[in-house]
């Protein structure tokens, strides 16, 4: 089916026709269309106009208002104040144009998709091998997915990227320690699940740290460790290889409780792009881009310097012989350029990493990699906190781990559930808490901007009270009741009726889904998409106290309100599963 016109882009049609014949000379002119709160839509465009052409914005508003063509889109159109345009659309226009949404049997309710879809890598997801992934893992991979979702939607070509830490001296560290321990990993590994296999080699990682920062003798054998690594020496490989298909197993069963889908082709780490790194720097050195201080080959940068004045480099390599994560990161946007044929790359990272990134974009720019048509763009996020307003840690100080937080969460949510539950066997009484408990940290995450801190409170997040998603998910799971009830009686869209004022506000709403999608995926902000799915939960809780549906006036009317009921929940839910978010039909 093709996409639906919404009503706002009909009525900017109308009233951009209407400007342009009291306006010839101008030519095509833009109305600044908006929702508001005096009218169903507002245009403030003339005031700019009318500045421009030295006329009487009221009077050039008032010509306006003449040359506008109304019938079944527009009932009324008036002037207000120094030369807005308030503007009315009829009941049947709202009715009409969500009945041509509902009818799009494809599921996107008349979203269209790109004509001319571009290709965007994204990189998100990042967990490092032998460390168990904790609080600040959860934004990457929860605002990633959403975006990632976001952008297939709409029509884009996505790459995903997973750049696992999975190379350098931690390594050479690890094999060295587990060489000279080898009872370390003795205890039945091989028979632990993929979370105490990690938690073993998280151990491993924190003794093996212990010695390395306490012992120079192990230091030196480890960095050799690395040189034999990066050599190719089989059984370095063999015991790397070992910890990194540990790491995925541990991986894949955190993004499964996350409820995300993590491909394993997907998984590029660091140790993908290491037979590029010579020829990255090679040609940063040919090009002048980069140039040899000290030993290391660095990339200067005229607006970045130190508190001492001096320019701070990038170093690209190490006057050892050895890349850091600069080398890394630069071949892996060769690589996404070159190879993947990118023109959009994205980075879902920690905003404490912006200057890293912003010193290998300018880099790749001066190397010509990127450029107008090819463009890279760091997706900074803040920092996850605790009720105190401090980074969010246990109680004896540790970082929290990512599976604790989900399993206090679902436990939390199971027990809102149990509440709640009428009808539930206890199997259903679990799934319905992993799903909402789930639901409830992502969306606590996705409904703050990406680049604010935002406080983790378990209470506040399984609450069905306020914005969250068990609101939402609450909403949604009462329409489908309100569905089961109706017997005989179907959702049928009646164009003839006139509206409630609650119901006008709901269709209105309801008909922006397409415009919400569109702009929270050109800016990556699916904080938008939950912030308009929020507002349209708490409009169909208005509905639902002020507009009998069941017990409606006429059948006509138990039908039209029943198609309401029936376009809020499938909006629901297409916009929570864009958030990664499930859509329980009883709660």
């Amino acid at each position: 089916m093709a996409s639906v016109t919404s009503l706002s882009d009909s009525v900017h049609q109308r009233l951009a026709a209407a400007l342009s014949a009291a306006l010839p000379q101008v030519g095509s002119a833009d109305p600044l269309l908006r929702r508001s709160d005096r009218a169903d839509f507002q245009a403030n465009g003339i005031l700019a106009l009318a500045k421009k052409e030295k006329a009487n914005p009221r009077e050039l508003a008032t010509q306006v208002v003449s040359r506008v063509e109304s019938g079944e889109l527009i009932k009324d159109v008036e002037v207000s104040g120094p030369g807005f345009l308030n503007v009315t659309i009829t009941d049947r226009a709202i009715t009409e144009t969500l009945a041509a949404r509902y009818a799009d049997d494809t599921g996107r309710l008349g979203v269209p998709r790109a004509e001319r879809p571009g290709t965007t890598v994204i990189d998100y997801a990042q967990p490092n091998v032998a460390k168990e992934m904790h609080v600040g893992h959860l934004r990457s991979a929860v605002i990633g997915d959403a975006v990632k979702q976001l952008l297939e939607f709409t029509g884009e070509s996505v790459v995903r990227r997973h750049h696992i830490g999975d190379w350098g001296t931690q390594f050479g560290m690890l094999i060295q320690y587990l060489e000279e321990h080898p009872h370390e990993l003795d205890h039945k590994a091989d028979e632990a699940s993929g979370e105490e296999a990690m938690s073993n080699l998280d151990r491993l990682y924190k003794a093996a740290r212990k010695v390395f920062d306490a012992d120079e003798e192990f230091k030196t054998r480890a960095r050799r460790r690395v040189v034999d690594l990066q050599a190719g020496d089989p059984q370095t490989l063999a015991t790397w290889q070992k910890f990194v298909d540990e790491s995925k197993i541990y991986f894949f069963s955190v993004f499964e409780k996350l409820d995300m889908e993590i491909r394993d082709a997907d998984i590029v780490g660091e140790s993908g792009y290491n037979d590029m790194l010579a020829e990255t720097c090679r040609l940063l050195e040919e090009s002048g881009v980069a140039v040899r201080s000290e030993g290391a080959l660095c990339v200067f940068f005229d607006d970045i310097k130190g508190p001492d004045g001096n320019q701070v480099p990038l170093i690209v390599q190490k006057s050892d012989g050895g890349y850091g994560y600069a080398a890394t990161d630069l071949s892996a946007i060769r690589d996404r350029v070159f190879n993947l044929k990118a023109d959009s790359l994205i980075y879902v990272v920690d905003a404490r990493q912006s200057l890293h990134f912003k010193m290998v974009f300018e880099t790749a720019r001066k190397a010509g990699w990127l450029n107008d048509d090819v463009k890279a763009y760091q997706l900074a996020f803040g920092t996850v906190l605790g009720k105190d307003g401090k980074p969010f840690k246990t109680r004896e100080g540790e970082t929290v781990r990512l599976v604790d937080l989900l399993d206090e969460a679902i436990d939390r949510a199971s027990a809102v559930v149990r509440e709640k539950a009428q009808d539930l066997s206890e199997e259903e009484i679990a799934e319905r808490g992993a799903q909402v408990g789930v639901g409830a940290v992502k969306y606590a995450d996705l409904s703050t901007s990406a680049n604010r801190d935002y406080k983790f409170d378990l209470d506040q997040m399984v609450s069905l009270n306020g914005d969250t998603s068990v609101y939402l998910q609450y909403a949604y799971a009462r329409i489908q009741s309100i569905l089961r009830k109706a017997g005989e009686a179907r959702p049928v869209a009646h164009p003839e009726l006139e509206l409630h004022e609650a119901e006008r506000a709901l269709g209105l709403h309801a008909d922006s889904f397409a415009a919400t999608v569109a702009e929270a995926a050109t800016e990556y902000a699916p904080h938008k998409l939950a912030a308009y799915l929020y507002q349209l939960a708490s409009l169909y809780t208005t509905f639902y106290d002020k507009c009998p549906v069941l017990k409606a006036e006429t059948q006509e009317q138990i039908e039209n309100r029943l198609f309401l009921c029936d376009i809020t929940a499938r909006t629901l839910q297409k916009g929570m599963d864009l958030l990664g978010i499930r859509t329980p039909e009883r709660l």
